[in-house]
C-alpha cells in the first residue's frame, strides 16, 4: 500500500492541480502544449488591449468633448494604471486563486466592460454591428444588470454630455455623475487588463518543469516567445486596427477589441484539461510583513547577542535549518540554491543580517514566529527590487518615444511609394522588428552563448537586461540626432513656423524605433524570466507583476519629467523646452540628451546591483 502511495505521489506534480482540481500527472499536464494555449491567448489579449487603447484618445475627444491634452493625459493614465493593477492580479493569483481563474475572471470583466462601450457610444445608423456583435439575450442582459452604474448610462441619454453637432456652440466637456460614470467603466477595462497581465505569464511558465534542465529551457524559450506573441497582438492593432478606424469608422476598434477578448477565453478554456494549476500558497504579503515585523520587535526586545539566532533541529514543521559554522557565506548561498528546487530545509545567509532575528527560536508572540525559510523568502524579494527599480528609466524612455516620435513623424513626409503611413502606425517598426529578434535570440544567439560560455542558460537574466538599458540610452541619443537634422532641414527650407510637411522621410525617426524595440525585447522578457525564476514559489506571480509595474511607473515618471523640465527651462525668462506655437519650437533634441545622460547614469546604478546579486535558481549556476 505504501510503495503504490509513493509511485502515485512519483506520478504526480507536487503542488499543482487539473482544472477539476485533482492531482496533476507528469506527462499529461503541463509541458510545452500546455504553454502553447497561453501564447495564442496572449497574441489575442494584447491585440483586444491596443484595439480598445488605440482610439481611446479620439473617443474622449469626439464623444467626451474633452480637449487633445486632457485626452492624451487620461489615456496615459488609463494605460498606466491597467499595468499596475497587474500587482493586484499577481496577488491573488498566489494568495487565494489558481493564475487561470483571475484570468478568466479578468477577461471576463474586460470583456464586459468592452461590450458596454460598444453598446453606449455607437451612431444610431451602427447599431447593426452592435447587435451583430452583441446578440441580446436574456444571459447577457442579465450579466450586465449587475453593473448597475454601467447600465444606468447605457439607458440612460441624459447622461450624457449634449451633442454639439451641427451649432455653433463650444461642445461641453464631460463632466460630474457623467464623468464618473464615464471612468468606472474606463477603470474596469484596466482592472480586467491588470488581471491578466498578473495571471496569464507566470501561468504559462509554471507549465514546466523546474527541476530538469530541459524544462528550464523551454521555459526560457516560453518567455522568448511570449514577447514574440505580445508584439504580433500589437502588430495587427497598429496596422488593421488603424486601417479599420481611419476607413471604416473608430467603433471598430471596440468591435476588435471585443471579438478577440471573447475568442481569446474560447482558446484558453479549450487548453484546460492540459493544464497543472500551482495551488495558492496564501497571501504573500502577510509574510513579508510578518518576517519584517519579526525583526524590527526581536530587535528591540532582545537582550541577547546578535548571534543568538534560529538553533532550530530540521523538522517537517518548520523546514528550517540554522548556519553551519564551517559554511562560508558562499558555500550557503550555493546549498540553498540547489535545496530551492529540491524543497529541502534550507541555511540562514548574513546578508541583510537585520532580518535574522525574525527567526529567533523564542519570538515575542507566537504570531511573530518565523522559519528561516520564510527569512530568506524575504531577504529575496528585498534584493530583487533594486533592479526593479533600475528598469522605470528605461520604460520612461518607452514612454516619451510613443508620443514625441509620433510628433516628430507627423511634421515628416510619411509617404513610402503611393502609400501614405499614418503616424499611429509608426510603432510597427519596433514591433516587426522584436518579431524578427525574438526568434533570431532564442534560436541561435542563445545556443552560441551556451555553447561559448558553457552554462546552461548563456546569457544570465541580469546580463539580459543590462544589454536592453545599454540599448535605450542609445535609442535617446539617436533620437537626439534624428530631431537635431529635422529641424536643421525645417531651418535650411525657411519652415520652422511653418505647417507644412518636410522634405524629409519618417523613415529616419525608425532607426531610434529599432533600438527601443531592441531594448524592449531584451529587458521585458529578462525581466519576466528573471523575476518568475528568482521569486520564491509562493510570491510568483507578484514578482513577475513586477515586470509590468515597471513599465506602468515608466508612464507615470514621464509625465513627472516633462512636467519638472518645462518648469526648469522655463525659468529666467527662457521659454520651456517643450513648449511653442509647434513641434519646431520644440528644444526637443536637449531633451533627449538629457534622457540619454538620465539612462545612462540608471546603467551605472543597475551595474552597481546587478553585480552583487546572487542567483539563487540552478539554471544560472555556473
Amino acid at each position: 500500500m505504501e510503495v503504490e502511495e509513493e509511485q502515485r505521489e512519483l506520478e504526480t506534480w507536487k503542488g499543482y492541480a487539473d482544472w477539476r482540481n485533482r492531482a496533476a500527472v507528469k506527462g499529461r499536464h503541463g509541458g510545452m502544449i500546455a504553454a502553447s494555449f497561453v501564447l495564442v491567448v496572449e497574441i489575442l489579449e494584447n491585440l483586444a488591449y491596443l484595439a480598445n487603447a488605440s482610439n481611446l484618445v479620439m473617443y474622449m475627444k469626439e464623444y467626451m468633448h474633452l480637449s487633445p491634452s486632457r485626452s492624451a493625459n487620461d489615456v496615459t493614465n488609463f494605460m498606466g494604471t491597467s499595468f499596475l493593477l497587474a500587482l493586484l492580479g499577481g496577488f491573488f493569483s498566489d494568495a487565494f486563486f489558481s493564475s487561470s481563474f483571475i484570468f478568466l475572471l479578468s477577461a471576463s470583466i474586460e470583456l464586459l466592460s468592452t461590450e458596454f462601450f460598444v453598446r453606449l457610444h455607437l451612431p444610431e445608423n451602427r447599431k447593426n454591428l452592435c447587435e451583430c456583435l452583441f446578440p441580446s439575450t436574456p444571459f447577457i442582459d442579465s450579466i450586465n444588470q449587475g453593473l448597475i452604474l454601467l447600465t444606468v448610462q447605457a439607458r440612460t441619454p441624459s447622461l450624457m454630455p449634449p451633442s454639439c453637432q451641427g451649432t455653433a456652440e463650444p461642445c461641453e466637456p464631460v463632466g460630474g455623475l457623467k464623468a464618473a460614470t464615464l471612468f468606472v467603466g474606463l477603470y474596469l477595462v484596466a482592472l480586467g487588463v491588470g488581471g491578466i497581465k498578473g495571471s496569464l505569464p507566470s501561468h504559462g511558465a509554471e507549465q514546466f518543469d523546474e527541476t530538469a534542465p530541459k524544462g528550464r529551457r523551454q521555459r526560457s524559450t516560453f518567455f522568448n516567445y511570449f514577447v514574440f506573441c505580445l508584439s504580433c497582438g500589437a502588430l495587427v492593432a497598429v496596422t488593421l486596427v488603424v486601417w479599420l478606424e481611419d476607413n471604416k469608422g473608430w467603433e471598430w476598434g471596440f468591435g476588435v477589441s471585443t471579438i478577440s477578448i471573447f475568442v481569446s477565453i474560447l482558446v484558453f478554456l479549450s487548453g484546460s484539461r492540459f493544464y497543472r494549476n500551482k495551488i495558492p500558497f496564501g497571501s504573500p504579503l502577510t509574510t513579508i510583513l510578518k518576517v519584517l515585523c519579526a525583526a524590527a520587535v526581536n530587535t528591540c526586545t532582545s537582550k541577547s547577542s546578535s548571534n543568538a539566532i534560529v538553533n532550530l533541529a530540521v523538522s517537517p514543521s518548520n523546514h528550517c535549518v540554522s548556519k553551519g559554522k564551517d559554511q562560508s557565506e558562499e558555500e550557503i548561498e550555493k546549498t540553498n540554491r540547489h535545496r530551492h528546487l529540491e524543497a529541502s530545509p534550507v541555511l540562514i545567509t548574513n546578508s541583510l543580517r537585520c532580518l535574522n532575528r525574525a527567526a529567533e527560536e523564542k519570538p515575542v508572540h507566537t504570531s511573530l514566529e518565523c522559519t528561516v525559510e520564510q527569512v530568506e523568502d524575504v531577504k529575496i524579494v528585498l534584493k530583487m527590487l533594486p533592479i526593479f527599480a533600475c528598469t522605470i528609466m528605461l520604460n520612461c524612455c518607452l514612454a516619451q518615444l510613443s508620443t514625441f516620435s509620433v510628433q516628430q513623424a507627423a511634421t515628416m513626409n510619411t509617404k513610402l511609394g503611393k502609400l501614405k503611413v499614418p503616424p499611429a502606425s509608426l510603432p510597427v517598426f519596433p514591433v516587426v522588428f522584436i518579431m524578427i529578434l525574438a526568434p533570431v535570440y532564442d534560436h541561435l544567439i542563445i545556443p552560441f552563448a551556451r555553447r561559448v560560455t558553457k552554462s546552461e542558460m548563456g546569457v544570465t537574466h541580469l546580463q539580459r537586461i543590462g544589454i536592453g538599458l545599454v540599448l535605450s540610452i542609445l535609442a535617446m541619443a539617436v533620437a537626439a540626432v534624428v530631431e537635431i537634422k529635422r529641424k536643421r532641414v525645417a531651418t535650411d527650407m525657411g519652415l520652422l513656423g511653418s505647417q507644412e510637411t518636410l522634405p524629409i522621410s519618417f523613415l529616419w525617426v525608425a532607426f531610434q524605433y529599432l533600438f527601443l524595440g531592441s531594448a524592449d525585447l531584451f529587458t521585458l522578457a529578462g525581466l519576466l524570466e528573471f523575476f518568475f525564476t528568482e521569486a520564491p514559489s509562493s510570491m510568483r506571480s507578484l514578482a513577475t507583476s513586477l515586470s509590468w509595474a515597471s513599465l506602468a511607473m515608466g508612464y507615470y515618471l514621464s509625465s513627472v519629467v516633462v512636467s519638472v523640465v518645462n518648469s526648469v527651462s522655463g525659468r529666467s525668462r527662457h521659454e520651456p523646452w517643450l513648449e511653442g506655437e509647434s513641434l519646431n519650437h520644440y528644444k526637443l533634441d536637449r531633451f533627449y540628451w538629457l534622457m540619454c545622460v538620465l539612462s545612462a547614469a540608471n546603467f551605472l546604478h543597475y551595474l552597481f546591483w546587478a553585480m552583487r546579486y546572487k542567483y539563487r535558481s540552478t539554471g544560472v549556476i555556473s
